[in-house]
């Protein structure tokens, strides 16, 4: 049984971690998209072009398996784009993007040092983030005759949905809403029973 609602960070947050000389600037960014999520790494890229290594970790969609890619970024594998995933994991955030650059200081770390750099990095940048809890909602648009508006607008007047948009053309109404994950099926059943209209899912909002 899925969640009602999910957690994502308002807003960017930087952070930074030093450890032996290498400077990790630890950058959280919320993101709907995977698209966005490449975009931001290509500009973050070029806006820290002379750093060592650009790893990240990213997580998109709260609903069945969410697309994560991870990215070590030519440190050893395993001691950068997982321990950044681990952080993202720990604190139960969605629809996230965090790229920690390195910036090396001419002493190793080694692999367990590597690994609680990353780490740190993001547990800071994550604990400074401000999280919101956000609802579940799915998007559906219903199409039904003129005549059945005041028994369709009923239901819609449930606390759980949001009416986004109203289209009217000749006799037949079409109406775009959004609804609460944890009402969706009973939302849907009372449509149902109302007209033989129609009802087709959109999109999740993210």
């Amino acid at each position: 049984m899925f969640e009602n609602t999910y957690k994502m960070i308002s807003a960017p947050m930087e952070a930074v971690f030093k450890d032996k000389g290498s400077r990790f600037i630890a950058l959280a960014f919320p993101v709907k998209t995977e698209e966005a999520a490449k975009q931001q790494i290509a500009e973050t890229k070029k806006k820290y072009h002379d750093a060592t290594h650009h790893c990240y970790a990213y997580s998109i969609g709260y609903i069945g398996s969410p697309c994560m890619r991870l990215n070590d970024d030519g440190e050893p594998s395993g001691t950068a784009a997982r321990p950044i995933y681990g952080q993202i994991l720990s604190h139960d955030v969605k629809n996230i993007l965090v790229i920690v650059v390195r910036y090396f200081g001419g002493t190793k770390l080694g692999v367990s040092g590597l690994i609680n750099a990353y780490k740190e990095a993001t547990r800071q940048v994550l604990t400074a983030a401000k999280i919101e809890e956000h609802k579940i909602k799915e998007t559906f648009t219903i199409e039904f005759d003129y005549s059945l508006m005041n028994s369709v607008m009923q239901v819609l007047k449930n606390p759980a949905v949001t009416i986004k948009s109203n289209d009217y053309l000749n006799n037949m109404c079409q109406i775009t809403f959004d609804v609460e994950l944890f009402k969706k099926e009973e939302v849907g059943e009372q449509l149902k029973g109302i007209y033989e209209g129609k009802i087709k899912y959109v999109n999740a909002i993210k």
